[in-house]
């Protein structure tokens, strides 16, 4: 059998991990392996190339994707992803991994209403993909976006200072949330809940009077209440901190993978193989509890990942100040 792999959409810390083990996987089965450069746009170039073991040399560790990925307008279209159907039937590929988040499962479902067998993997630090606890990326842009945050307290505290962080997260307040309660910050805004400018201005107002040396409030990309908003918000405001804001940015998609990140892009990968094996396309191979589970596409694509309101309910607790 003769499979391909791709990555799409934005990178994540790990894709690499998980390319390397579908290409092992299927060498292990005595398969083919044909790596598409650039993902979908790429596909519709035809860019579809030999991969073999050499190539997979050293890449786990790496961030980023060796195979790049690339935006491509014309394969949203449905005369695009014909094409690309086309193109995989003329390199003669019976089957495709797709890495990626939902853009990129959603082209993987389109495929496969087309005929081709699609076994997809999630991999955004967003961690917005419906059917599995996790994708890949999360676990190293937390980390990366919470050594950020643990700076950024040494200088807040040294200054008497509030700090306005903005981590990514355009749809999904995950990043936000889950760095503010690791980093011990005192807010979290997310998109996923309305924002509380007032109260939230009470409170720091409260935390100042009080003498706490600094007030650190997480924000995600696309939170109805911006980042700067709250920043000038907060500088417009007499008898509390001055702010600083802080965007951590694109430095949380690069970067070394955690251990966490890798091994769950091998099971992933190794999974996605075996469900090709097994007849079983149109899938994703996601992580639920301890064990993998294969997710049917369409219902992937057709579900948001809701944020935990339990863990948001938790921050605000852990964040409350002494009466």
């Amino acid at each position: 059998m003769r499979i391909g792999v791709l990555t799409s959409g934005g990178d994540a810390p790990g894709m690499n991990a998980a390319v390397r083990a579908v290409a092992r996987t299927a060498f292990f089965r005595g398969w083919e392996v044909m790596g598409v450069w650039a993902g979908y746009r790429g596909l519709l170039e035809g860019r579809i190339y030999p991969m073999d073991r050499r190539r997979l040399g050293g890449i786990i560790h790496r961030g980023g994707t060796v195979l790049g990925t690339e935006r491509s307008p014309e394969f949203a279209t449905p005369e695009g992803q014909r094409s690309a159907a086309g193109k995989l039937a003329e390199a003669e590929v019976e089957g495709l991994v797709v890495i990626g988040g939902n853009g990129s499962l959603t082209g993987g479902l389109r495929l496969s209403e087309l005929g081709v067998k699609v076994a997809g993997v999630p991999a955004t630090i967003d961690n917005d993909v419906w059917g599995t606890d996790a994708a890949i990326g999360v676990d190293t842009a937390l980390n990366t976006a919470l050594e950020a945050i643990d700076r950024i307290k040494d200088t807040a505290s040294s200054h008497q200072r509030a700090h306005v962080v903005e981590v990514m997260g355009r749809e999904s307040g995950y990043l936000a949330l889950m760095s503010s309660i690791a980093g011990g910050a005192e807010a979290a805004v997310v998109p996923e809940f309305e924002p509380r400018p007032e109260a939230l201005l009470s409170f720091l107002k409260k935390a100042y009077e009080q003498g706490k040396s600094h007030f650190i409030v997480v924000v995600a990309e696309g939170a109805t209440f911006s980042a700067e908003e709250l920043h000038e918000y907060i500088n417009e405001s007499e008898g509390t901190y001055d702010s600083r804001l802080t965007v951590v940015g694109h430095i949380q998609r690069g970067g070394i993978p955690t251990a966490s990140d890798r091994i769950l892009a091998s099971r992933l990968g190794t999974a996605a193989v075996e469900a090709l094996a097994d007849g079983e396309a149109g899938v994703m191979v996601g992580i639920r509890g301890p064990r993998i589970e294969r997710v049917p596409l369409d219902e992937v694509v057709s579900k948001e990942q809701p944020l935990d309101s339990d863990l948001y309910r938790m921050a605000e607790v852990l964040a409350e100040l002494p009466e």
